[in-house]
């Protein structure tokens, strides 16, 4: 047994900790109806490049506004990139190639799936869940980059994909990034339109670097540029904001949001206010929240309310009785669908991405997250939590039931969880 805690230990410090820079603007925008106008304003004021990466990319009227600012920039003369998922854009990725189909915008797809033996290829259950928009690189004299990360996908705020239109639009969260910091997520946008470029044209690449004057100095290029490697000075002005840009993939950061998120939790003091519509975290993390709130810490988790996947639900709700009896207290958004992956510890941690806590987001899916450590920014989260929770139903511990019950949905979502990772190629336990 002790061997095996050591193993695990050496694997959990084995993960890349985050980096954080100093010398950031880092604004929080709630829902699209915040973020695309910002957005759009980015694109149209973008002098050389933009770079576009998205889980859905719809066609509806406020996702065709953004398609036409990106047409738009092409004409110009930007170069614009973007790359969307095979899964979640597939029933509009026919739309957006007609819309795009000579506007200079270069459209690529994340592992597509538009024939039925695409889903024989190995990792086709590890998916672009990114959620991210760079305006100009930050090099030369035109002046810096503007980014912007979260967790909102290029779709009406107001229409969701599984029930239609809703009267009130989902809660959800994205930032706006100047800054050193922006220069990191433009290197993750390009590596992320690379993998879905090479993937499709591989040969044609390599014939390309083996007729190139250095194929070797050019195919290190390219690798760089697939890992997304971006070089940031830690030691930059500490002001106004110090943040880090975190991602989770499957190469070097596999558990590198989890462990800023345990990280947290452990050193914790007073609070810890968690979003995620998905919550079903592993060990290391339910042990971390289950021990923040025995030592006194106010613990609160915002989980969804309006269901939307069964099987995510039944999910989250199995964990319920082991969080009350260690105080943990539950809400559930009901107003409408909750889309938000934020959370805010004490009064200067703050973190807005794609990521959710479950099995998808932390051990498959590519994700992108940025943490902020600054008390005007978690100031301001904090107030939008407390407005998320006061329109919210707090679910109270169950009366004590038969345990047999409760012990067979446990086992059955454990072991479904199990079975999902090992067929997307995941080994070891959750």
């Amino acid at each position: 047994m002790a061997t095996i805690e050591l193993a695990r230990l050496r694997a959990w410090t084995a993960v890349p900790t985050p980096r954080f820079v100093g010398g950031n603007r880092v604004d929080l925008l709630e829902g699209g109806s915040e973020l695309f106008p910002r957005m759009r304003a980015a694109i149209a004021a973008a002098a050389r490049e933009v770079w576009l990466a998205t889980y859905i990319f719809h066609d509806d009227a406020t996702a065709l506004e953004m398609l036409d600012a990106l047409i738009a920039a092409a004409a110009r003369g930007v170069a614009v990139h973007v790359v969307v998922d095979g899964f979640g854009s597939n029933g509009t990725l026919p739309a957006l190639r007609r819309r795009l189909a000579g506007t200079g915008v270069q459209l690529e797809v994340f592992r597509p799936l538009e024939r039925w033996w695409a889903w024989l290829q190995p990792g086709q259950l590890r998916r672009l869940h990114q959620k991210l928009c760079v305006c100009d690189s930050g090099h030369g004299s035109e002046g810096g980059a503007v980014a912007f990360v979260g967790g909102v996908n290029i779709i009406d705020d107001k229409h969701d994909l599984r029930h239609g239109w809703t009267e009130l639009p989902r809660l959800d969260f994205a930032v706006e990034v100047h800054g050193p910091l922006a220069t990191a997520v433009h290197a993750t946008a390009r590596a992320m339109w690379a993998r879905a470029h090479l993937a499709r044209g591989w040969a044609e690449e390599v014939r390309t670097l083996a007729r190139s004057a250095a194929p070797m100095a050019k195919a290190r290029g390219l690798v760089r540029q697939l890992r997304g490697a971006a070089v940031l000075d830690a030691a930059a002005d500490p002001s106004p904001m110090r943040a880090a840009f975190l991602v989770r993939d499957n190469l070097r950061q596999r558990r590198t949001i989890e462990r800023s998120y345990v990280e947290a939790i452990r050193s914790a003091r007073e609070r810890i206010d968690v979003a995620v519509p998905y919550f079903y975290p592993g060990r290391v993390f339910r042990r971390a929240l289950r021990k923040a709130a025995r030592r006194g810490v106010r613990v609160r988790l915002l989980l969804q309310g309006k269901v939307d996947y069964r099987i995510a639900a039944i999910a989250a709700r199995v964990l319920y009785d082991e969080m009350h009896a260690n105080g943990v207290r539950i809400y559930e958004y009901t107003p409408a669908f909750l889309h938000a992956k934020v959370a805010v510890v004490d009064e200067e941690w703050a973190t807005v991405g794609s990521s959710n806590i479950d099995p998808l987001s932390l051990l498959l899916n590519l994700e992108a997250n940025v943490v902020v450590r600054d008390p005007d920014f978690a100031r301001s989260l904090a107030a939008r939590f407390e407005a998320a929770f006061a329109a919210s139903t707090e679910v109270h511990a169950a009366p004590a039931r038969a345990g047999w019950r409760r012990w067979l949905r446990r086992a059955g979502v454990a072991w479904a969880a199990n079975l999902y990772l090992r067929v997307a190629g995941i080994t070891g336990r959750y």
